[in-house]
């Protein structure tokens, strides 16, 4: 059996527009720097000891055409002036040995930051519940991340929001963390 535990992982975003929707998915994935790949969405657990890296490192390990595996947030809307909003959230734990958790948010009419928030407080509390302490989970104000009693080492997110500017027209957001064998 084939067992595929990537070691690497880069966060990206894009938005598209166009007259169709999947057009405006299309246009998202150049504009985030992942549509020459096929992208085979997954769960959401980070792997242990995975590396974060930047996007522009990632991609010099890829090739075109190549499967990659994905946590990938998307919505779109052809409703004019419609606020749209996809994250990604991320939580580590502090015994990189352990898997963390990715999660996925799509949203209308909420902000950056209120989406991303939200999805980095979703990757935190999944993370919590694994490790059985989810009631003391608190938000560290002056870090800007969510601490559970020391044991989160990293909380983040990554998060795209667009508003439809013209009528008929498709606008789609995207929030993805690819994961690299």
């Amino acid at each position: 059996m084939l067992t595929i535990i990537p070691s690497k992982v880069f966060f990206t975003k894009g938005v598209g527009r166009h007259t169709s929707d999947l057009g405006s998915f299309e246009r998202a994935l150049r504009d985030a720097g992942i549509a020459q790949f096929n992208l085979v969405e997954v769960s959401s657990i980070f792997p242990p000891n995975a590396e974060i890296v930047s996007k522009e490192e990632g991609l010099q390990y890829l090739k075109p055409g190549q499967i990659l595996y994905v946590v990938l947030a998307r919505n779109s809307s052809n409703e004019l002036n419609r606020l749209i909003s996809s994250s990604v959230g991320l939580a580590i734990p502090k015994d990189r040995n352990m898997y963390g958790y990715l999660s996925e948010h799509h949203s209308f009419g909420e902000t950056e930051q209120t989406s991303g928030n939200f999805a980095e407080e979703l990757a935190a509390e999944m993370l919590a519940s694994t490790l059985g302490i989810d009631h003391h989970l608190i938000w560290d104000e002056e870090m800007n991340t969510w601490k559970l009693d020391d044991r989160i080492l990293l909380t983040q997110n990554i998060t795209s929001t667009a508003v439809v500017e013209k009528p008929g027209e498709w606008t789609t957001v995207i929030a993805a963390a690819v994961l690299i064998p």
